[in-house]
C-alpha cells in the first residue's frame, strides 16, 4: 500500500491565537509522523493546491467567500463566537480544501492507494451559506463534489464522519442528494445541536443520511458496536466509488471538547474497518481529512495510529 500525506507548513499561517483550533495541532501531527522514521519514509508526501472560486461554489454560496475575505482583511477578527481568522485565513482555507482535492487526484490517478490530509482549518461545520464552528470551507464536501465533477468513474461518494461533533455543514450540503451518503457518529446532544437519528435526508436524498447519536460517556465497546451496526446499514444500500473520512479525533477519552471514551486502539479499529470497506467497494480509494482533536498531548500519537493503519492496509 502507498499512503499519501498532503501537508504544508502554510497551514500554520491560519492564526487563531489561544483557541482550541490552534497552529500547534498541525505541529504535533507532523512531529508525531516524522518521529516514526519508517512510517515517514514510506509516505508519499504531496503539497496541497488552492481551490478555485468555481470549486468552492460547488458547495458554498458566493457570499460566503466574500464574507470570509472581507472579515480577514480586518483580522484578527471573528466570523462568529467560535471561528477566529487572521489575514491569511481565507487563503489557507483554500489550501485546506485544495489539499483534499489533491488527495482525491492521488488516489484516483493511482499515485497512492489512500491518503491523509493534515489540513487546517477543519471543514465539516461549514454549511452552504455559513462558515462556523472553527470551519471556513467544507474540505470534505468540496472534495466529494470535485471528484464527481472531475472523474466520470466517481458517481457515488460515501462520507464517514467520526468527529465528536456532528458535521452539520456536510449534512446540509448533501441532504437532498442520493449520490453522496453521509454517515456520522457523534456525541448527542452536543454542539452544534444537529444530528438526531430522525435527520435522514429529504426529497431524493431521503435515506442517504445516517446519524448515530452517541450519549456522553458511552463505553468505547458500545461505540464500536454502534459504528458497526450503522456501517452495515450503509453498505446494504450504497456501494461507493470513493470513501471520504472526516477524521475528527475529539472523541478521544482525553479530549477537552467532548465526552466520549475512545482510545488509540479504537481509532486503529475504525481505520482498519474503513479500509476494508474501501477495498471491498471501490478498490481501496479512501481519503481521510483532519477535522477535530484538541488535546495537544495525545493528538499526535492518535493521528500517527490512524495514518500508520492507512499505510498498512
Amino acid at each position: 500500500m502507498t499512503t499519501a500525506l498532503i501537508y504544508s507548513d502554510q497551514y500554520l499561517q491560519h492564526e487563531t491565537g489561544r483557541h482550541p483550533e490552534r497552529r500547534e495541532r498541525y505541529e504535533v501531527t507532523i512531529s508525531a509522523l516524522m518521529s516514526d522514521e519508517d512510517c515517514w519514509q514510506e509516505l508519499l508526501k504531496l503539497a496541497p493546491r488552492a481551490v478555485t472560486d468555481e470549486e468552492v461554489r460547488l458547495c458554498h454560496e458566493q457570499r460566503v467567500m466574500e464574507l470570509i475575505a472581507r472579515v480577514c482583511e480586518s483580522a484578527p477578527a471573528a466570523l462568529d463566537a467560535d471561528t477566529f481568522v487572521s489575514r491569511e485565513s481565507e487563503r489557507i482555507a483554500r489550501l485546506a480544501a485544495g489539499g483534499a482535492c489533491r488527495a482525491v487526484d492521488a488516489v484516483i490517478n493511482g499515485e497512492a492507494d489512500n491518503a491523509f490530509v493534515a489540513c487546517r482549518p477543519p471543514g465539516h461545520h461549514a454549511t452552504v451559506a455559513q462558515a462556523m464552528g472553527f470551519c471556513l470551507y467544507n474540505n470534505v464536501a468540496i472534495a466529494a463534489r470535485y471528484a464527481q465533477r472531475q472523474y466520470p468513474q466517481i458517481g457515488k461518494v460515501l462520507i464517514v464522519d467520526f468527529d465528536v461533533h456532528h458535521g452539520n455543514g456536510t449534512q446540509d450540503i448533501f441532504y437532498d442528494d442520493p449520490s453522496v451518503f453521509y454517515y456520522s457518529l457523534h456525541q448527542f446532544p452536543w454542539y452544534p445541536g444537529t444530528g438526531a437519528a430522525s435527520e435522514c435526508g429529504e426529497q431524493a436524498g431521503e435515506g442517504f443520511t445516517l446519524n448515530v447519536p452517541v450519549p456522553a460517556r458511552t463505553a468505547a465497546a458500545d461505540y464500536l458496536r454502534m459504528f458497526e451496526q450503522g456501517l452495515d446499514s450503509v453498505m446494504k444500500r450504497f456501494t461507493p466509488d470513493l470513501v471520504l473520512v472526516s477524521a475528527g479525533f475529539d472523541a478521544h477519552v482525553a479530549d477537552p471538547l467532548g465526552h466520549l471514551m475512545l482510545t488509540d486502539d479504537d481509532y486503529l479499529y475504525l481505520t482498519r474497518r474503513l479500509n476494508e470497506v474501501a477495498r471491498s467497494s471501490c478498490g481501496g480509494r479512501l481519503v481521510s481529512c483532519l477535522e477535530g482533536g484538541y488535546n495537544l498531548r495525545t493528538l499526535g500519537a492518535t493521528i500517527h495510529t490512524h495514518v500508520a493503519a492507512l499505510a498498512q492496509a
